[in-house]
């Protein structure tokens, strides 16, 4: 262990020094300003994304929410302005709770959703979870879905059935998506608690946007430099992840204590004033989940995971789920944004942020 935490503290000042040659001095900053609380329509315990689309000729915004594992679809003109949340349908349900929490619309208005799946941990009695994350499609703004299978999962006897957390033995989850400038490829931002002390805290995965109908075993992780397939084990037709974080727990998830210090959560857009991605993260401090603060981080380039600065605390403590909603009509969204945005965190904003370089 005291290794292992001599190690952690280089990694963290090693990318607390440089983001593409630029000191800390350069990285932008955040400033959250009070403002008229928002709601978004439905109950919210995940992330909740949005899209914009034509329909009859006019512009619309999609924004889904979900609770409990069970999404549902919003519309309407601007943010302030949504319908009533109506629940989406799901057919065949790959089981469990589903908990949509990125979608793409394609060219052509097709929606492509990727949401956290939890299921009991059968070999567990402990009634506790596995996520994992799966795909979908919807060619009616979300109102109805088709299962496209998993993208990614947790290898197999990864899962520690003995944990002090509160709500998962292992699994991946609790994540946003990107898809980079040229539509090449998909990246996942994704929380990984694997048993593994090393292998716990946010993962990156990402999959050829030319897959989009087909995801399930088209991942690569990132693995300390290299993008490397995940592999299917033993023949399992499950798809898994055995990613590198590039912001490891500091105190596990599963060990003989209920300390945590670890990065979840990530939720990641592009912003168009600063020309940089930015990240925001929660940050756990024990087995109950209980926030310790919300953090930022940036990159320029969403191919080399290496470049993501060290997190930076933006908020003492905070609800999960910290998500950026741009306010750009047609374009402003969990993805896109420009210098004054809405912090929500689950589904409720009270604050705008702005970025400033």
């Amino acid at each position: 262990m005291y290794r292992l935490t001599i190690g952690l503290l280089a990694f963290v000042l090693l990318h607390s020094l440089t983001i593409h040659g630029q000191t800390t001095r350069t990285l932008p900053r955040v400033e959250l300003r009070s403002a008229t609380v928002v709601h978004l329509p439905g109950e919210v315990d995940s992330n909740s994304p949005a899209v914009w689309e034509r329909v009859d000729g006019q512009e619309r915004l999609f924004v889904m929410t979900s609770v409990a594992g069970r999404p549902s679809t919003a519309s309407g003109l601007t943010l302030n302005r949504l319908s009533t949340a109506t629940p989406i349908e799901l057919d065949p349900w790959p089981g469990g709770g589903v908990w949509m929490e990125a979608v793409v619309a394609d060219i052509d208005g097709t929606f492509y959703g990727y949401y956290h799946n939890e299921n009991v941990a059968t070999d567990c009695d402990s009634g506790k979870m596995i996520p994992s994350i799966g795909a979908a499609r919807s060619r009616d703004f979300g109102a109805t879905w088709e299962p496209l299978g998993t993208v990614l999962a947790a290898p197999s006897l990864s899962y520690d059935c003995v944990t002090n957390d509160k709500y998962v033995v292992g699994g991946v989850g609790d994540f946003s998506v990107q898809l980079d400038a040229d539509s090449r490829y998909l990246y996942f931002f994704f929380s990984q608690y694997v048993r593994t002390e090393q292998l716990q805290g946010v993962g990156i995965a990402r999959m050829a946007w030319a897959d989009r109908d087909r995801p399930a075993r088209r991942s690569l992780v990132y693995q300390q430099g290299r993008w490397m397939p995940a592999a299917a084990r033993f023949g399992m037709e499950r798809w898994v992840a055995s990613a590198f974080p590039i912001f490891p727990a500091v105190e596990p998830f599963h060990d003989d204590d209920k300390v945590v210090d670890a990065f979840w959560g990530p939720s990641v857009h592009w912003n168009t004033y600063l020309e940089q991605y930015v990240m925001l993260l929660n940050r756990s401090k024990d087995t109950d989940w209980n926030q310790e603060g919300i953090y930022v981080s940036y990159t320029k380039d969403l191919s080399d995971p290496s470049q993501w600065s060290a997190p930076a605390k933006i908020l003492n403590g905070g609800w999960w789920y910290p998500q950026v909603m741009g306010l750009e009509d047609g374009s402003g969204s969990d993805k896109v944004a420009g210098e004054l945005a809405r912090l929500f965190m689950r589904g409720t904003s009270a604050h705008y942020i702005r970025f400033i370089k």
